[in-house]
């Protein structure tokens, strides 16, 4: 009878080892399950950790609930067999309730976000902020103005180079003043510490100390990168093309500084913008007027950086930002005032020059007499009605040392869609200065290379051209083709493409229809739509007496030209 017992008691323990199991495997799988569908990338993050959560809990809970049961029969084992049993199942029956429950209220909740990533977010295709593209139309006008650019750099003198889009972040640290904020920071990828460039120049100082160059008078055109509030519709983006022309070496003062305010001058007036002005100022005799007002000298920088602002904000604002955000006295913000807000012409440089509080001060003397010396040299030029001595002047970049100007352009309202003449202002064109500190700052030997240059604001007068061009209804070419050789009768095409051929070898830029038999008809309309001056038309009667007609479009006149003179005839009418 004993025998049996423990025969009995062991199939019983048997029989809950594997019921055991089976909880455990059930158990498992309503988990992975519970896990799968709590994702963080189907879930939120708040309902991703109280489901999983609610899952270990479940777990927990069935290994408290195993380790009750072993508990328990081994007091069955000891005490009884039909205690054990029932146990075993009112465990495993409460168990299986709460798990069911929990699948059922996350298996809601999935239905009510939805199936998450199946149901992908819709994708808005554009433009990062700040950015554009150029369509066809728009480029022959980018590359229209960057080659008038590159004529009046070239024609004084100068040589281009290039540097990387990048640059390590220490090189362009501490050289931008509170613009310093707007560079774009790479992300680091366990190597060097980069930074997109944000100007032209300090790359170029970079260059010149790296390579140990003393004199040079360069131009560079490339992209550069701002974080800056972008205004499309007044030429300020993100991402945008700087024009600079630099001259660097020692010379005599204003020399070479007049000739960087010449250059911009030829380039507005080749581009045929609109009326401009110059502003110049000079940044020594900013810190002397500053020292002559009482500002403190550690503060000379930031309030440059206020005055700066002169040219968006008025006064009151800039007066509000000097005494709250800079810490400067009431007093001390009006004398800047009283300076800051005059302009004019030689005459009020050399007003200035007697100056009660500016005379006794040397970098306000030496300032005022290179401004006098630089409208001067302006004047020989055939600059003075293009200049302005303007005090408000400051540019806020930390790396000027003298001489500064800035090319301010008026938009007429009609070029900017009807807005009016205020919200119309372009702004800044031109901007630059002298720098004679910046390639010290990177020679191991602290060695100053003196440089000065002036950077065109490119995109600016990219959306002056385009509105200009589209409120006077002038059709931009996209491309230069001057010939289109068509054939007004079929199986010609063969003939066509020697013809082309022949063209193509002397020179000349010409096209026709991807078609073998196009209708002449078609090719012409072609012709008129893309401004094609001249058309090559085969016929097979001509063309037995070696012939073609070459006809003009504008004028619809047609004359038959012998096969051996047609590019020495194209060139002719072309030229």
């Amino acid at each position: 009878m004993l025998k049996e017992l423990n025969f009995l008691k062991f199939i019983v323990r048997n029989t809950c080892l594997q019921e055991q199991q089976q909880q455990q495997q059930l158990r498992q799988r309503h988990i992975h399950v519970l896990i799968k569908w709590c994702s963080p990338y189907r879930f939120n993050r708040r309902q991703y950790v109280t489901a999983k959560s609610c899952s270990i809990a479940l777990q927990d809970n069935s290994n408290k609930s195993d380790k009750n049961k072993s508990d328990n029969n081994d007091t069955d084992s000891r005490g009884g067999v039909s205690g054990g049993v029932g146990c075993t199942i009112k465990h495993r029956h409460l168990e299986l309730e709460k798990i069911d429950e929990e699948v059922s209220r996350l298996l809601a909740l999935k239905n009510k976000l939805g199936e998450g990533p199946s149901q992908t977010q819709k994708f808005v295709l554009k433009t990062p902020k700040g950015t554009r593209d150029y369509a066809p139309k728009q480029m022959m006008l980018r590359q229209s103005v960057l080659d008038k650019i590159i004529a009046v750099f070239k024609k004084h003198g100068g040589e281009t180079i290039d540097t990387p889009v990048f640059e390590l972040k220490e090189v362009l640290t501490g050289k931008y003043g509170e613009d310093s904020k707007l560079i774009y920071d790479l992300k680091d990828q366990g190597g060097e510490i980069l930074s997109l460039r944000y100007d032209l120049t300090v790359p170029l100082a970079r260059y010149l100390a790296m390579n140990k160059i003393s004199n040079i008078k360069r131009y560079h055109i490339a992209k550069v990168y701002r974080r800056d509030n972008p205004a499309m519709t007044r030429g300020r983006y993100r991402e945008f093309y700087q024009c600079d022309f630099d001259i660097a070496g020692s010379y005599d003062p204003m020399l070479a500084d007049s000739e960087c305010v010449k250059i911009v001058s030829e380039i507005l007036d080749t581009l045929a913008i609109g009326d401009y002005v110059i502003k110049l100022n000079h940044r020594q005799l900013l810190d002397g007027m500053f020292e002559a007002c009482g500002v403190p000298n550690d503060k000379f920088r930031s309030i440059c950086s206020a005055v700066d602002k002169l040219d968006k904000s008025p006064w009151l604002e800039v007066r509000k930002e000097m005494i709250e955000e800079k810490g400067l006295l009431s007093d001390t913000a009006d004398k800047i005032g009283e300076y800051v807000q005059l302009s004019g012409d030689r005459e009020l440089i050399e007003k200035l020059l007697v100056d009660e509080q500016l005379k006794n001060i040397p970098s306000a003397v030496k300032g005022l007499k290179d401004m006098h010396l630089l409208f001067k040299y302006c004047h020989i030029m055939g600059l003075s009605d293009k200049i302005s001595f303007d005090l408000s002047l400051a540019r806020g970049l930390d790396y000027y040392t003298g001489v500064i100007y800035e090319c301010v352009l008026k938009a007429e309202p009609k070029m900017l869609n009807g807005c009016s003449e205020e919200q119309g202002t372009i702004g800044s064109v031109a901007g630059g200065g002298r720098y004679d500190n910046l390639v010290g700052m990177f020679d191991t030997k602290g060695k100053q290379v003196p440089c000065v240059g002036v950077s065109i604001g490119v995109e600016r007068i990219f959306s002056v051209l385009e509105a200009k061009y589209a409120a006077d209804g002038i059709k931009q070419r996209t491309n230069e083709v001057e010939v289109m050789v068509m054939s007004a009768h079929k199986g010609l095409h063969e003939k066509r493409l020697s013809i082309l051929n022949d063209l193509w070898n002397q020179g000349i830029k010409a096209e026709h229809f991807y078609k073998l038999n196009p209708k002449l008809l078609n090719q012409l309309q072609y012709c008129e739509e893309n401004q094609i001056p001249l058309a090559v038309v085969l016929g097979d009667s001509e063309l037995e007496k070696g012939k073609v007609k070459l006809r003009e479009i504008s004028t619809r006149k047609e004359e038959d030209v012998l096969l051996t003179n047609l590019p020495d005839e194209i060139k002719k009418r072309l030229h």
